[in-house]
Formats: C-alpha cells, structure tokens, sequence
C-alpha cells in the first residue's frame, strides 16, 4: 500500500512539474536530471522550490536542494518530509 501511495505522489509531482515547467510528462524520468530535464536556471530553480513548498507545505533549505540532482532524490526528500 505504501509503495503505491508513492507511486501517486510521484505521478502528481511530475504532473505539476512537467505544467510549470512546460515539459511533457513522459521527459520526467527517475534518473534524470533536474536541471536538464526542467531547463533550470538559478532563478528558475528558485521557482522550484518555490512551486513545491507552496504544494506540499514543506520547507526546503537552500542547500538541501543543491545536493539534489535527479528526480529519484528529489522523490524520497519530499516524500519523507510531507505530511501522509
């Protein structure tokens, strides 16, 4: 049960990410880069982190999100810190 309750909040931040970003879904890959997949730059990451606290009501520390690089991460950071 858990593993799909997963699997959901995936497909709905990948779902949010590819509409604010302009990327398709389907570009959204567990290994993927952030940055390269989403096109960010430094203000647009800001964007980011900006679009995801809003989201899921969750702080997200500047440097934290520097060490971030692929979705796989970015997936279990938040998924960890999010209220279920």
């Amino acid at each position: 049960m858990q593993a799909m309750e997963k699997q959901q909040f995936i497909n709905e931040l990948n779902e949010l990410l590819a509409e604010e970003f302009e990327v398709e879904v389907s570009t959204i890959q567990p290994e993927g880069s952030i940055k390269m997949t989403l096109a960010l730059d430094s203000l647009s990451l800001i964007d980011l982190v900006a679009v995801i606290e809003n989201t899921y009501k969750v702080k997200i520390s500047g440097p934290e999100m520097l060490h971030i690089k692929k979705f796989t991460e970015l997936y279990d950071y938040l998924y960890e810190r999010i209220e279920k």
